[in-house]
């Protein structure tokens, strides 16, 4: 969507800041013994509480309220009996509904002990997302968003999970543009308007970067068995930086 009124603009950041609390409550939860099923729940009390609702349940059915991946689990991820583990790197993507807005965050939480390879794959993946926010201005293609991504998981010595981007948010959980690379695609010609909501969401790995649904036909998991990372905000295009819309 593209926002075109203060209403707009107060909607959009009133579910934004559910979901913010949601990933804030879920991550410092996050911790040995812990089940995903118990994670969720954690999550859907949040949305819950401010009358929310679950946007990938109501848009696709999703078989929880919260996605939650772990380790070589990239996305979409169901929650279950599965028991956090010492050393996991657990990821939690929520997206919630509320008054007809919706918008979409994710955020990957190492469990300690925190192996220097995870500590250096968080720190890229979160500067990563920083990257994209700085990329993401009025008047640019979106191909700059993914060149500088790119750029920057170069140097990093990692790569970008290329089959999985950003996209428009706002009204619907997937709408125009509906692909925002994190690599370079000078195809991606589309101009970023002021006004317009979109996510962003690199993955990082230090594998090869492909990947394949598992049988449980919604997990995304990389083909190398290697873990990655995914930092996501939804933001609103400005001028100069973005709003975060989901930030707190």
């Amino acid at each position: 969507m593209t926002i075109e009124s203060p209403s707009e603009l107060q909607g959009l950041l009133r579910v934004g800041r559910v979901v913010g609390l949601a990933i804030k409550a879920m991550r410092e939860a996050v911790r040995p013994g812990i089940t995903t099923l118990e994670l969720d729940a954690i999550g859907a009390a949040v949305l819950r509480e401010h009358g929310a609702r679950s946007a990938p349940q109501l848009t696709y059915k999703f078989p929880g309220v919260t996605c939650i991946s772990i380790n070589d689990e990239v996305a979409h991820g169901i929650p279950s009996n599965r028991v956090v583990k010492p050393g996991d790197l657990v990821n939690v993507d929520v997206s919630a509904e509320l008054d007809g807005f919706i918008a979409d965050a994710g955020y990957s939480q190492p469990v300690p002990p925190v192996t220097p390879e995870i500590e250096w794959l968080v720190q890229c993946g979160q500067k990563a997302l920083e990257i994209a926010i700085g990329a993401a201005k009025a008047g640019q293609p979106l191909y700059m968003i993914g060149k500088a991504v790119q750029a920057h998981a170069d140097a990093c010595g990692y790569n970008v999970i290329r089959e999985l981007n950003g996209h428009g948010v706002g009204r619907k959980l997937h709408e125009e543009p509906r692909n925002i690379p994190n690599h370079f695609n000078k195809a991606a010609r589309t101009p970023l308007k002021e006004g317009m909501v979109i996510t962003l969401e690199p993955f990082l790995t230090p594998g090869k970067g492909r990947i394949f649904t598992a049988p449980d036909k919604w997990t995304l998991k990389t083909q190398d068995g290697a873990i990655a990372v995914q930092y996501e905000h939804t933001v609103i295009i400005t001028k100069d930086r973005p709003i975060l819309v989901t930030a707190v």
